[in-house]
């Protein structure tokens, strides 16, 4: 286990290296005329190789977005990875994410839009980023769960990030997450909650042999206005689709 974690170690730091040469040439010095959906496309990339430093495989059922919103359950970093591997997106993800070793760096450069949720004056400035984000034809994909958690059932969903969907008319569809593990217990080890430590998690993860992801892709069709009874209806539609 410790060589494994070491070899990926080494093979994540040469993956990060390559990737920012990529977004050099291909995002910064290309000047392409959308940016974000420039960004998003090199998360992709970056996304699926970085992916495979886990042993990562992931099996998707449902059709997969490709604009609109898209709402799903939270369990680990590594929720980012496996959506953006599977489809270009741009989420929307907890400020403190900005500052994590390696996934901070790929969200960044990624163009994920960072939330405050405490700072009330900050969640309207995000709404408009996402209001763009979705009248640039980008799918945009939110966490309202607000939190990640084990796994075993999903929290109950803010609502403050749905507004922009349902001003703009735009489609919302679902996802739902989960993981296993050949060589141990996917609740702590993948999933990333409660008082667990960001890098000990992380080379704990590094030394498994493979993760497994399952992404179920359903959607969903909208018949209120309020974003209260929408962010109840997206929960149990989401609890449908997880199968509880």
């Amino acid at each position: 286990m410790m060589l494994r974690t070491a070899g990926r170690l080494v093979w994540l730091a040469v993956k990060i290296t390559a990737a920012i040469f990529d977004y050099l040439f291909d995002v910064i010095l290309s000047s392409p005329d959308n940016l974000r959906t420039a960004r998003a496309g090199w998360m992709h990339r970056a996304a699926r190789a970085h992916l495979k430093i886990f042993g990562g495989t992931v099996r998707v059922s449902g059709e997969i977005p490709k604009s609109g919103l898209l709402v799903s359950n939270h369990l680990s970093y590594l929720d980012i990875v496996v959506i953006s591997s599977i489809m270009p997106a741009v989420f929307v993800s907890k400020a403190e994410v900005r500052h994590w070793p390696v996934f901070g760096l790929l969200a960044k450069m990624g163009g994920t839009i960072f939330i405050q949720r405490e700072r009330r004056l900050q969640v309207g400035e995000v709404n408009r980023e996402i209001e763009t984000a979705l009248a640039d034809g980008a799918l945009v994909v939110v966490f309202p769960e607000g939190t990640s958690s084990n796994g075993e059932t999903v929290l109950p969903f803010r609502a403050s990030l749905l507004e922009p969907a349902l001003r703009g008319g735009y489609t919302i569809s679902l996802a739902c997450l989960h993981y296993n593990l050949d060589d141990g217990d996917a609740k702590t080890e993948v999933c990333y909650w409660g008082d667990h430590s960001f890098f000990p998690h992380l080379l704990n993860l590094l030394g498994k042999r493979r993760v497994r992801a399952t992404v179920r892709f359903g959607q969903f069709n909208r018949t209120t206005d309020d974003r209260k009874v929408l962010a109840k209806q997206l929960h149990a539609a989401v609890l449908e689709l997880k199968g509880l």
